[in-house]
């Protein structure tokens, strides 16, 4: 039995009259008649009796009307349902804790403007967290700096930033001429935890240079636990420029360029290879994209 067998007997069961049944349905009346006799030989039921040139309904019919109108509700609001996915669909974004803090919120308050039906649900973690949720199906795409490592995803440049050397008021290293990342081993290092975008970026321009591993005293998940240490004198760090940059405007802290070392990252919203994007998805990566002229893939 298949939809088009329900959908013909619920014609002729409302009609209850198999030529204007198949006018209706834009079939012949042989045609309905034949439907209605190759679900009446499959159930091994009557469903209709033919009496004085007039249908009417069996018990057995009654009984399939039911049935068979659930199946064709139940049928049509699945499609209504998937084709307006896009309109009133769940997307679920994962985000680095530094995008998540200062450009994610700006980009969902546009999105939204755009397609106010769509729920957006948000995680903000590290980012080898943030991978293993897109290769689990747990987020549809995220928003990651530098990019990701598992052959399995793809990412597309959408902008950027950079880190900055904050220090406290009166450092040392404020008077130094030119500072280098060797300088910097000279003071406590103050970093975010291990896992993060900004600590491997970190680790990862201090190993270029051949400089031994770096051992922080200080490791926290949050940037303004690290700012406020740094104001009091605990020690150094290097951190994205827009999440310190009213720091460094107000003078809680301080900063002065780092030579030779290239601090630029770029951003990437990123996605499993074999997942499908929908429309809405679409847009947001799109909106992304608007952050940057020059687009990269990897």
């Amino acid at each position: 039995m298949t939809l088009r067998h329900m959908k013909v007997f619920l014609t002729v069961y409302k009609t209850q009259n198999m030529t204007l049944a198949a006018e209706q349905l834009h079939l012949t009346q042989p045609a309905v008649t034949r439907v209605i006799k190759e679900i009446e030989n499959y159930y091994g039921v009557c469903l209709f009796e033919r009496l004085n040139r007039r249908l009417y309904v069996t018990e057995s019919g009654r009984r399939l009307y039911a049935q068979a109108l659930h199946l064709i509700d139940t049928f049509e609001s699945m499609e209504k349902e998937m084709r307006n996915l896009d309109t009133f669909g769940l997307l679920r974004i994962g985000s680095t804790i530094a995008l998540g803090s200062y450009l994610l919120p700006e980009l969902i308050f546009i999105f939204q403007k755009q397609i106010p039906q769509i729920q957006v649900q948000v995680t903000v973690s590290n980012r080898r967290t943030l991978q293993k949720m897109l290769l689990n199906n747990q987020l549809d795409i995220a928003l990651i700096e530098g990019g990701v490592d598992d052959s399995h995803l793809h990412g597309e440049a959408f902008g950027g930033d950079r880190l900055v050397l904050i220090t406290p008021p009166y450092h040392p290293l404020l008077k130094k001429k030119d500072v280098t990342l060797l300088d910097l081993l000279a003071y406590p290092l103050l970093l975010r935890e291990k896992n993060s975008s900004v600590r491997i970026f970190v680790e990862q321009l201090f190993a270029v240079e051949g400089l031994p591993p770096l051992n922080p005293h200080w490791e926290s998940a949050s940037t303004q636990a690290i700012v406020q240490a740094v104001s009091y004198g605990m020690g150094i760090s290097l951190l994205p420029e827009p999440l310190v940059k009213r720091d460094i405007l107000l003078g809680t802290v301080c900063t002065c360029p780092v030579v030779g070392a290239d601090l630029c990252r770029q951003n990437y919203v990123v996605w499993d290879k074999h997942k499908f994007l929908t429309k809405a998805t679409q847009e947001f990566i799109a909106l992304c994209k608007k952050h940057t002229p020059t687009p990269k893939t990897f």
